[in-house]
């Protein structure tokens, strides 16, 4: 059959084919992190603001998340090595346009709209080659790679732009991925790929409400720290009384309601949908589209709030924090490669609840040590452990969900699991920062309130002005400001012993959210086999809720 041809030739060349889907997953991950340490010094060098920044960080994920189903369809039809190559041309434009760019907009339509849009071809088409590459009994093991080369892309990225931006030039990075894109069109040759498949026309107006749906709630969850979740903010837009937030989301959810009846529409009159409604009735791909937007929301929450306590709690360099962070890239490759090669055999639930427990481990015992006198070592091995979390679960989420359809389905199943990993990032910083900036203002202004040493003056002046949210700052910044605005010694560094207590206290309650969502993940393992997949599944098997391998 044409799905099974490649598998069955791949295995000669193998470690290059899986060399290259894996650089290709982890550039399109290192955009979204490595520039995060370097806004700053990018802002100044093309003449906007830290928030223009912010907003070509946010529209890169959102064009991503809008257009991923529809990039996954793509590839089906006009074959996925293909979708992949063309995705790399577009995101290697968009690389070298944000290296010259010479201001916002250029940079916006470089790096925001061009790479996101060759990201959203890129990312769907790496989980279908994988499928088509690698038979049933390798696919753990490459799909473990292939997803842990994304997490360690969040886990460098940092250490990489911090590194670009202090010694040479923000642009390098950019540069440097140009360079990558062509290795990896040269080394794309020797992937094999099934036919493309004539499965009729693009549903447009499908292709449409997707990312109208997806696009309005993830813009709403990226917004939530400055809007608000649900009570609009005190300086914020409101809207019936409301946070925009919840409306974007609601109408999101609407729309993507609206996508569903429509697609059921479309496969009831025989045409070809976006995506078939009845896959969602599969138990083992959605519990492994579950999973991924777990490991993706907590990984995305960890990645927030550990660099912002060595960065601005511990004032460590952007260089620093990079180093500290890297031991979770150690037992994340160390477990994405080793549990498939050690455990082939071992249960893919009892795999990911171990690393839910490890990650879980992980926060308790960081919560347990950040204290006011603790030092950048606390997070040495709650990092060990998180990492060792995150690499069981990339060892066998990739494969349990793709080997749960056919594997011609496998490029819409890859622009499923795409969107859910997108959406869990999405939710876990906006879910991180805004309980962090919630737990800070609370404590803040609870404890100068109580402080004998800070005038009431000065208390009511901050509980007015900060009632929307206290700045995560450094000691040294709010310290500034303190002495800028006139303010004593003495109640310099009261506000500075209440700022520190805050910061603490903040990130204690960002930390113990991701600690209970880590736990109820344990609950949606259930749906994960049991079984390791050892074949593709018949044809009917999406139809079917019970369609996941014996558990």
């Amino acid at each position: 059959m044409a799905d099974t041809t490649p598998a069955d030739t791949a295995v000669q060349g193998g470690s290059l084919v899986l060399a290259t889907l894996a650089a290709g997953q982890f550039l399109m991950t290192l955009d979204s992190s490595v520039m995060n340490v370097s806004i700053a010094t990018v802002a100044k060098d093309i003449g906007t603001t830290v928030t223009g920044i912010q907003t070509a960080i946010t529209l890169y994920t959102l064009v991503m998340a809008m257009l991923m189903v529809t990039g996954g369809k793509i590839g089906t039809m006009i074959g996925r090595r293909r979708a992949f190559a063309i995705g790399c041309v577009i995101y290697g434009a968009g690389s070298l346009t944000t290296a010259l760019a010479p201001n916002l907009t250029v940079l916006i339509i470089g790096w925001s709209v061009l790479e996101g849009i060759g990201a959203a071809l890129i990312l769907p088409a790496i989980v279908a080659l994988v499928a088509g590459n690698f038979p049933p009994v390798d696919r753990p093991r490459a799909y473990g790679l292939v997803m842990g080369a994304g997490a360690i892309a969040v886990a460098v990225g940092p250490l990489i732009g911090g590194a670009a931006t202090t010694y040479f030039s923000w642009r390098w990075v950019f540069a440097g991925e140009v360079v990558m894109v062509l290795g990896i069109l040269a080394l794309a040759r020797r992937v094999a790929d099934a036919p493309p498949e004539d499965r009729g026309r693009l549903d447009a107006l499908g292709s449409v409400l997707a990312a109208v749906g997806l696009g309005v709630g993830v813009f709403g969850i990226l917004r939530s720290s400055e809007w608000g979740w649900f009570l609009p903010k005190p300086d914020g837009p409101s809207v019936l009384g409301l946070s925009p937030t919840i409306w974007c989301v609601l109408g999101g959810l609407v729309v993507i309601w609206l996508f569903l009846e429509w697609e059921n529409h479309i496969e009831a009159r025989g045409r070809e949908p976006l995506v078939r409604p009845s896959m969602f009735g599969n138990r083992q791909m959605t519990g492994g589209l579950v999973m991924f937007f777990v490991q993706y929301l907590v990984q995305a929450g960890l990645f927030f709030t550990i660099p912002l306590f060595l960065s601005v709690a511990l004032g460590l360099t952007a260089l620093e924090t990079g180093v500290r962070i890297l031991p979770l890239s150690i037992t994340l490759l160390a477990a994405a490669v080793g549990v498939p090669r050690l455990f082939p055999d071992a249960s893919p639930r009892r795999i990911v609840r171990l690393g839910l427990l490890a990650m879980f481990l992980g926060i308790v015992v960081l919560l347990g040590a950040i204290d006011v006198e603790a030092s950048a070592e606390i997070v040495t091995v709650p990092l060990l452990l998180a990492g060792l979390g995150i690499g069981a679960l990339a060892s066998q989420l990739g494969a349990v969900t793709v080997s749960a359809v056919p594997d011609e389905e496998s490029p819409e199943v890859g622009g499923l699991q795409n969107t859910a990993t997108n959406l869990g990032a999405a939710i876990g910083t906006a879910l991180a920062g805004s309980v962090l900036i919630a737990a800070l203002t609370s404590s803040f202004l609870a404890g100068i309130e109580e402080n004998p040493a800070i005038p009431p003056q000065v208390e009511t002046q901050a509980s007015v002005q900060l009632a929307a949210g206290v700045p995560f700052i450094s000691d040294a910044d709010l310290q500034a400001a303190l002495e800028e605005a006139g303010a004593s010694p003495e109640v310099t560094q009261a506000v500075l012993d209440e700022n520190e207590k805050a910061r603490l206290d903040g990130l204690r309650s960002a930390l113990a959210v991701l600690a209970v969502i880590a736990m109820l993940g344990l609950f949606a393992a259930r749906r994960i086999p049991t079984r390791q997949p050892r074949g593709a599944p018949p044809e009917s098997a999406q139809e079917s809720p019970q369609a996941s391998p014996p558990s």
